[in-house]
């Protein structure tokens, strides 16, 4: 597990994510901590590090 730092794309808080790296590709969506909006998360890991990461407002 990896934790990784980001902006939340409603409240845009800096909160953060336990990101499993043994999953290469993972898309799910999951509640900010702060302001309790849905955000939509894409992540791509190579090498057991993230080398992509994105966090979308799900009602765009």
């Amino acid at each position: 597990m990896h934790e990784h730092f980001f902006q939340c794309p409603y409240c845009w808080e800096q909160i953060s994510m336990l990101v499993d790296v043994s999953q290469r590709h993972q898309k799910y969506i999951e509640d900010c901590e702060i302001c309790c909006n849905p955000i939509q998360v894409s992540i791509v890991v190579d090498n057991q590090r993230v080398v992509s990461f994105q966090a979308e407002n799900i009602e765009q």
